[in-house]
């Protein structure tokens, strides 16, 4: 049974890399190059996941069947950024029901104040600007109450580089958005010192690496940060669909083309020959934390422009039964603890 297990979680795992455009980190040992991703096993012991979490991992939790991995996007302008010293623009979290091949994405927003996994409060992608994804696993998990022991992290040239090999994805771009995706083109290209073809026109298109990478990035469009993660789980969205019209030889140009400019803790042993599975999964829903009706936006002092949590809690509540239907979940005290110290320092600074 544990070997079956294992099978099944290493297939859910192919699929959500492919979803985010980067399975080309599974590919490392049978790559033609010898070439592989950057990769880093995380230490469970130091990621914080409560007792409790444990327990609803075990028969009869409600957490059983179920993967959840961090994906993030930084803004590394370096190499060496991709593994510590950048702020994660992008943090989602990926649950996968190994039972029925559902998938749910979750943005925690990248200004939600949390503590950041050493006890100090901020905006909570932070955490990879300190201590890369180790701290910014352990960051979801205590906050969240999650189990992630598995990441994935890009930069903008892995992003791109999988977005071109599957072909562009095809994006509703709006006027407003058409105002703004060409100058954030040009700030990607300069990172990546290369030329861009601008965006012409609004509507249904088909948008290359690079323009999709500036798509992801409009912040000054509708509801700023909050609009932003939809769009970037709209690419994300686009990407499976097109990975899924592809074929194996066609995927495996893309990964090892791609290998090099991805940061994980994934095994990617023997997982080739399991592609032929990813028409069996399927992104079902999606949502952004903290829920709408339970977060503002507002200055808090020095620490600038945040996204707070009103109650942390309740929205943990909400998290687990969106992801796994538990609609009695009882927060662990370590969560608890959180969320009073987090009314303590925002309090003075929110609307009375």
């Amino acid at each position: 049974m544990k070997a079956r297990q294992r099978m099944k979680v290493v297939i859910f795992s192919i699929e959500i890399i492919i979803i985010v455009g980067m399975l080309v980190t599974l590919y490392l040992v049978m790559s033609k190059s010898g070439e592989g991703p950057k990769m880093a096993k995380l230490n469970p012991e130091v990621l914080e996941i409560d007792e409790q979490v444990q327990q609803e991992k075990e028969e009869g939790g409600t957490m059983r069947g179920y993967i959840n991995i961090a994906l993030f996007g930084v803004d590394a302008e370096t190499e060496s950024q991709i593994y510590k010293g950048s702020r994660s623009d992008s943090t989602m979290i990926a649950s996968i029901n190994l039972d029925t091949g559902d998938i749910k994405l979750v943005s925690v927003f990248r200004d939600t104040y949390l503590n950041i996994g050493t006890d100090y409060y901020w905006k909570c992608n932070a955490a990879y600007n300190d201590g890369g994804a180790e701290q910014a696993v352990k960051m979801l998990n205590m906050n969240l109450d999650m189990d992630i022991t598995d990441f994935v992290t890009v930069g903008y040239s892995g992003l791109r580089k999988v977005i071109d090999g599957v072909g562009g994805v095809y994006i509703d771009v709006s006027e407003e958005e058409l105002r703004h995706i060409n100058n954030y083109q040009i700030g990607v290209a300069n990172v990546l010192k290369c030329d861009y073809t601008p965006v012409e026109h609004a509507g249904y298109q088909l948008l290359d690496g690079l323009q999709a990478c500036a798509y992801c990035r409009i912040r000054q469009v509708g509801n700023f940060d909050f609009e932003r993660t939809e769009r970037q789980r709209e690419v994300i969205k686009s990407i499976e669909e097109q990975a899924k019209k592809l074929d194996l030889a066609t995927l495996t140009d893309v990964f090892n083309e791609s290998i090099g400019d991805i940061y994980t803790s994934l095994d990617s042993k023997d997982i080739l020959n399991l592609i032929a599975n990813i028409a069996n999964y399927r992104i079902v829903e999606e949502a952004g934390f903290p829920r709408e009706d339970m977060r503002i936006a507002h200055n808090i002092g020095a620490k600038g422009s945040c996204v707070v949590p009103l109650d942390l809690e309740s929205n943990v509540v909400w998290l687990h039964e969106f992801l796994f239907g538990d609609e009695d979940y009882k927060v662990s005290d370590n969560v608890k603890e959180y969320g009073k110290q987090i009314q303590t320092e925002t309090a003075p600074y929110l609307p009375k």
